[in-house]
Parts: structure tokens; C-alpha cells; sequence
């Protein structure tokens, strides 16, 4: 605790001690609160509201000098005993709360945030901002899809222009002989001519054997 905290409970117990017997007789001590107060990071200006709330009421409130503030919260004729209580700064919830206990004294630094969600504004800082990510690789290809339907078959094409005419073939071989002809009228002559000729054999013969015997 600092200094100038230390003096503010000091004094604010001080007070107290100020009240007159009788007075305590009739009202319970109240508890005090004492601490630095901030808004979204920055320490509140001079005369900046600070309030208590107990079930949902505000119970006390006051004004924030040098960044600091102090806080009776007096239960009066209610009784708090046990009892949460949290605190605005400036309207703005402050993430801190205390239980209220008869004649108690705290040291609570107010944290409060104007961006306020479903909960109390935390106290933390807030992260650093991550690096990006690597690229991811490429997934692998998907399965082939269903084979579409066949087309409709299309119309017939224009017929070709006539092809230019072919060279003249080379003359083909030579064929085979034909068979003998039937034999015409001289073919008694030949036979004539054929006895003749035996017989002369036949003459020429006998003459050659005669000539030997001779």
C-alpha cells in the first residue's frame, strides 16, 4: 500500500473514531473502501463517479481525486452483513467486488472497462495478436463423378467429290499352249507314206543280206 492510501484509511478510520459513542450504539460500523480507480486502461480524471451496489441498489458513491477514491459503504438500517458488493466507475462495471463485513477496511483497485459483454471486464491485458499460419498443402483430388449421358447422334456428312481415275495396269502373262489338233485328210496319206517306207526298209534290207551271200 502507498503512502497517500495509507493516510486515506488512516484518516477514514479516524472518522470513525470521531463518531460519538452514542452514535455507535444505535448504527453498526460501516465498511470502508480505498484504492486507485481506472477506465479502459487510463486513471480516471478528478470528480469521476465511483459507486457501490449491493443487490442490484447503489449503497454509496463518491468522487475520484488524483486517481484514487475512498468509500464509506454504511448499511444504515438495512443489514449487509455477508452481503457482495461491486462497484462502477464512471457508470462502467469494475471487475472487482468485495463481501461487506461490519466495521471492515479494504485496499481494492478498481479496474473498469466502457466495452463491457455478459460478465465483469477482466483485468488482463490483452494478447498479442498470433502469427498467420502456413499455407496448407493441397488435399488430394476428389473421386471421378458419374459418366454423363451419351449425346445425340448428329446428321450425315455431305458426300466426297469422285475420286481422280486410276493408271493403266501392266499387260498380264502369257498363256499356256493349246492342245493338238484333231488330224485333217492328209492323215492317210501319211499312212501311205509309212508303209512305204517299211517296205523299202524292208527291200533295202534283203538286198544287203543277198550281197553277203554272194
Amino acid at each position: 500500500m502507498t503512502k497517500t492510501r495509507f493516510l486515506t484509511v488512516v484518516m477514514a478510520l479516524v472518522l470513525l473514531l470521531a463518531i460519538p459513542t452514542a452514535a455507535f450504539a444505535q448504527r453498526v460500523p460501516p465498511h470502508v473502501f480505498v484504492g486507485s480507480a481506472t477506465l479502459d486502461g487510463a486513471t480516471v480524471a478528478d470528480g469521476a463517479a465511483v459507486t457501490a451496489w449491493i443487490g442490484g441498489e447503489q449503497v454509496a458513491a463518491t468522487t475520484a481525486s488524483g486517481g484514487t477514491y475512498s468509500l464509506i459503504v454504511d448499511q444504515g438500517d438495512s443489514s449487509y452483513a455477508g452481503e457482495t458488493v461491486s462497484f462502477k466507475v464512471s457508470g462502467s462495471d469494475a471487475a472487482e467486488s468485495a463481501t461487506w463485513v461490519q466495521g471492515g477496511g479494504d485496499e481494492l483497485n478498481l479496474v473498469a472497462s466502457t466495452v463491457s459483454g455478459s460478465g465483469s471486464a477482466g483485468s488482463g491485458e490483452k494478447g498479442a495478436e498470433g502469427a498467420k499460419g502456413d499455407k496448407g498443402s493441397v488435399g488430394p483430388a476428389g473421386p471421378a463423378g458419374p459418366a454423363g449421358a451419351d449425346g445425340a447422334s448428329g446428321s450425315a456428312g455431305a458426300a466426297g467429290p469422285a475420286g481422280a481415275a486410276g493408271s493403266d495396269g501392266s499387260a498380264g502373262p502369257a498363256g499356256p499352249a493349246g492342245a493338238d489338233g484333231a488330224d485333217g485328210g492328209g492323215g492317210a496319206l501319211g499312212i501311205v507314206a509309212l508303209i512305204v517306207a517299211i517296205v523299202a526298209l524292208v527291200a533295202a534290207g534283203g538286198a544287203i543280206m543277198t550281197g553277203r551271200r554272194g
